[in-house]
């Protein structure tokens, strides 16, 4: 609903969450960035240069397309629990985690990198819950600074990384 705008029917959803799943996984490039932040940066600094790199790996195309915006918004939906825990993984034991899981939710990815195995139902939910009220807190600082970046044309990928240190303040 936030991203596209309409709640999808049954199939609609489906075929998102299929999209989401296969967008887990982080380029080498990514993995590699995410193995030189120090073990004791804060997870919101993680996000912050993630997304910065993915725009440098996986660029917005320059005609600043609705749907491309969209598309790199999904990417990013559905990579930062991957990007966090593989970052986690790391720099807390020097293990390389594969980040691709078949979860159906944000939610249940999360946990399953986090934990190493399938989220209980109770979990997943409450951590679903507990997303969408982040996601609905209407007219943040974060949100204000992504839409002064992107109403600037700069692309996604600013807009989002702006969006992220402004949300790290106090």
């Amino acid at each position: 609903l936030l991203i596209h705008g309409d709640l999808p029917n049954q199939s609609a959803l489906k075929g998102y969450m299929n999209k989401l799943k296969s967008l887990r996984g982080l380029p080498a490039e990514i993995k590699a960035v995410l193995e030189h932040i120090p073990a004791a940066a804060h997870p919101m600094d993680v996000l912050r240069t993630g997304c910065s790199a993915l725009g440098t790996v996986l660029p917005e195309k320059e005609d600043r397309n609705i749907q491309g915006a969209r598309d790199i918004i999904d990417r990013l939906v559905a990579s930062f629990g991957s990007m966090l825990l593989y970052w986690w993984h790391y720099s807390q034991n020097g293990r390389r985690i594969d980040v691709e899981t078949d979860d159906d939710t944000v939610a249940g990815h999360f946990l399953h990198l986090l934990h190493g195995k399938r989220p209980s139902a109770l979990h997943e939910k409450a951590l679903d819950q507990s997303l969408i009220l982040y996601a609905e807190h209407e007219f943040t600082a974060s949100t204000f600074t992504a839409r002064v970046i992107t109403g600037t044309l700069s692309e996604v990928y600013s807009g989002i990384t702006g969006a992220i240190g402004a949300l790290r303040g106090p």
